[in-house]
C-alpha cells in the first residue's frame, strides 16, 4: 500500500517562493565603504527574476555552470536563488584559493559564465586565455563594467546593465529535485581540489535541518550576520535558511575579517545570531575586551570549521556571547552535528558538553570505525576512530568521479576526522586522521593538546604535529603565538610545565617553538601542511623524560 501524498519536488524555488510571498518587509543588509546597502526582499526578488533572463539570454541552460567570485553581498545572494531555480548549478569560488587552484577547479567544472566582485579581477588575472569554457565575465559593481576595460577584460559585462534589459518576471521551469543545485570544491589541502555536487533535494533537506530547535534554531524573528564566506560550504546553508524562515540577513561584504566593522555592522542591525570560525572570534574577543563594547541583542555565535579552543569559549561566555559549537565539511552539505546539551546534562557538566562537537544532526546517521580493520567502534566515549556518516545531504562521490575510496563498501562517507563518541550520543573529534599522532604506539589527539596550550593565559593560537623521532617514531611539536602583550615574555618551560596537569605525560610536547602567526588555509583552519613542509627536525639531543 502507498501513501496518498503528493509528489511535490523538494527544490529551491519553494525557499524563493517563501521568499517573495511570506517575507516581503524582511531586510538584506550589507555593508560597505560607506555606510551599508540596504533593501527588502520585495525588492530583491524582481532583481532575482531579472538575473535569472539574464542567464538565459547569455545562454546558460539547465545544468550548465555558473561560477561566482564574490564576497558575502546582495548581489551573490541574488545569484544564491536565480542560478539554481532556473535549473542551472551555482558554482562558488573559494576567493583564498591559489591560481593554480583556481584554474583547475573552474576548468574542472566547465564553468560558462563568472561573476566577479570589483576588488577580486586581479585573482582573475592569472587566469587568462586558461579558462577556455567560460564564455562571458560579469563584474559585480556600482559602476559600469566599461570603465575597468583597463584591467585586460575589454569585453566583460555589467551586472547592472544585464539586468536593467530583462522582465521583472520570469517563468521558473518545473525543476526536478535531484538536479544537480550547486557545486563547491574542498580546499585543495591534499592534491587537487574535489567537487561536491547538492542536489535540489539535499539543499532543501539541509535547510530544514538547519532551521530545527535543537540544530541552529534560526527563526523568522532573528536577524543574522554569516561571516562564514558564501563561497565556503554553502555559506553553512545560511543563506537558505534564512530565505526558509525569513529572518533578516546582514552581509559584511569584504570586511568579514574585520572585527571592528563586524561588531559595528552587528551592533547597528541588531544582529541575533553570527556565524563563523574560530579565529574571527579570537580577534573579535580582543576587540571587545580593548574597546568596552558590547553585543546584548546576539543570543547565539554559530561557530564551526575548526574545534573551539575551552579558553575561547570561556572568555566568548564572559562577553555575552554563547557559542554554539556545530560540525560539518564541504561534502556534508556541511551540517552533520550541533552540540547543544541534552535535558539531562548536569549545570557542572555543560560546558563540557557545548565543548564537544555535538549530538549528530536528525537526518544524519553516525558510526566510529578502526581505520586499520574498518571495525564499527562502540560509543563508550574511551574509544576513537574514523567519522563515517550517510544521509540525504551527505556526498556519495565526487564531481569527476575522483578520490572513489571515499565510500565504504556499505554506503558510509569516509569523513577523515577521528573521534569518540560517548554513550549520550556527544560527538568528541579527536583529530584529523592525517594529524594524529603515533607515538609508541599511541595516539596521541593534536586537537586537545592546542586547545590545552590554548588555555594559558598568554597564549593566542598554537598548532600542534608530529615529527619523526628515532625512539618513539613520532613526537607532538608545537607552534605557539604568544598574546601581543606576552610576545618574548613566555617559555618553552613555562608552557609545558602549565600542560603537566592537563595532559598525560607523555602527551607533553617535546619542544614548543614561539611563532608570529599560524599559518590558516583559505578558509581559516590551521595549515599543518605549511608547518611540517618547513618544520626542523626535533632536537633529540633534548633530554627527554620516558613516556612511561
Amino acid at each position: 500500500m502507498e501513501g496518498l501524498m503528493q509528489d511535490y519536488e523538494l527544490s529551491l524555488q519553494h525557499v524563493l517562493w517563501r521568499v517573495e510571498r511570506l517575507h516581503q518587509k524582511k531586510e538584506v543588509v550589507t555593508k560597505q565603504e560607506q555606510g551599508v546597502h540596504r533593501m527588502t526582499n520585495a525588492e530583491m526578488v524582481p532583481r532575482i527574476n531579472r538575473l535569472a533572463g539574464a542567464l538565459k539570454r547569455l545562454g546558460i541552460k539547465p545544468g550548465d555552470r555558473v561560477a561566482t567570485l564574490a564576497y558575502n553581498n546582495h548581489r551573490h545572494l541574488e545569484l544564491y536563488y536565480a542560478v539554481p531555480c532556473m535549473g542551472a548549478v551555482l558554482h562558488t569560488l573559494n576567493l583564498r584559493l591559489f591560481p593554480q587552484h583556481l584554474e583547475f577547479i573552474v576548468n574542472d567544472a566547465e564553468d560558462k559564465v563568472l561573476f566577479v566582485d570589483q576588488p577580486l579581477i586581479p585573482l582573475l588575472k592569472p587566469l587568462l586565455g586558461k579558462i577556455p569554457s567560460v564564455q562571458q565575465i560579469v563584474l559585480m559593481t556600482d559602476t559600469p563594467a566599461a570603465s575597468h576595460s583597463e584591467n585586460g577584460f575589454s569585453d566583460m559585462l555589467d551586472y547592472e546593465s544585464l539586468l536593467a534589459a530583462e522582465s521583472e518576471s520570469y517563468p521558473w521551469p518545473k525543476l526536478s529535485e535531484r538536479m544537480a543545485a550547486a557545486m563547491c570544491y574542498t580546499s585543495g589541502t591534499t592534491g587537487n581540489p574535489k567537487g561536491v555536487v547538492y542536489s535540489h533535494r539535499s539543499q532543501y533537506l539541509h535547510t530544514m535541518g538547519v532551521l530545527q530547535a535543537d540544530s541552529l534554531g534560526i527563526t523568522e524573528k532573528d536577524t543574522v550576520l554569516p561571516i562564514v564566506p558564501m563561497f565556503h560550504a554553502n555559506s553553512w546553508g545560511l543563506p537558505y535558511a534564512c530565505g526558509m524562515a525569513g529572518s533578516k540577513v546582514l552581509l559584511p561584504d569584504r570586511f568579514m575579517g574585520d572585527a571592528k566593522s563586524i561588531v559595528e555592522l552587528a551592533e547597528q542591525e541588531e544582529a541575533t545570531i553570527l556565524a563563523g570560525v574560530p579565529t574571527i572570534w579570537i580577534n573579535t574577543v580582543a576587540y571587545l575586551n580593548q574597546t568596552g563594547k558590547r553585543l546584548p541583542k546576539v543570543h547565539t555565535v554559530i561557530c564551526g570549521g575548526s574545534a573551539i579552543p575551552r579558553s575561547l569559549m570561556e572568555s566568548m561566555d564572559a562577553l555575552g556571547l554563547r557559542m554554539l559549537h556545530a560540525w560539518g565539511m564541504t561534502e556534508t552539505s556541511p551540517l552533520g552535528s550541533v552540540a547543544r546539551p541534552r535535558a539531562a546534562t548536569k549545570p557542572e557538566d555543560e560546558l563540557r558538553a557545548r565543548l564537544t562537537q555535538g549530538a549528530v544532526s536528525a537526518g544524519v546517521e553516525i558510526r566510529i570505525s578502526d581505520p586499520a580493520t574498518g571495525e564499527e567502534l562502540p560509543w563508550d566515549g574511551v574509544a576513537f576512530g574514523e567519522i563515517q556518516v550517510r544521509g540525504p545531504w551527505i556526498a556519495r562521490g565526487y564531481h569527476n568521479g575522483y578520490d572513489p575510496g571515499k565510500l565504504t563498501e556499505d554506503g558510509w562517507f569516509r569523513t577523515g576526522d577521528v573521534a569518540k563518541i560517548t554513550p549520550e550520543g556527544y560527538v568528541e573529534i579527536v583529530d584529523r586522521t592525517k594529524d594524529v599522532i603515533k607515538s609508541g604506539g599511541e595516539w596521541i589527539s593534536s586537537v586537545e593538546l592546542e586547545n590545552a596550550i590554548m588555555s594559558h593565559p598568554k597564549i593566542m593560537e598554537a598548532a600542534v604535529i608530529g615529527l619523526a623521532h628515532a625512539k618513539w617514531d613520532e613526537r607532538p611539536i608545537a607552534y605557539a603565538v604568544p598574546k601581543p602583550e606576552f610576545k618574548g615574555k613566555v617559555t618553552q618551560e613555562e608552557v609545558i610545565d602549565f600542560l603537566k596537569d592537563k595532559v598525560a605525560k607523555w602527551w607533553l610536547p617535546d619542544e614548543v617553538r614561539f611563532i608570529d602567526e599560524v599559518p590558516k588555509t583559505s578558509v581559516g583552519k590551521f595549515d599543518k601542511k605549511v608547518l611540517r613542509a618547513s618544520a626542523v627536525p626535533i632536537d633529540q639531543t633534548i633530554k627527554q623524560e620516558s613516556k612511561s
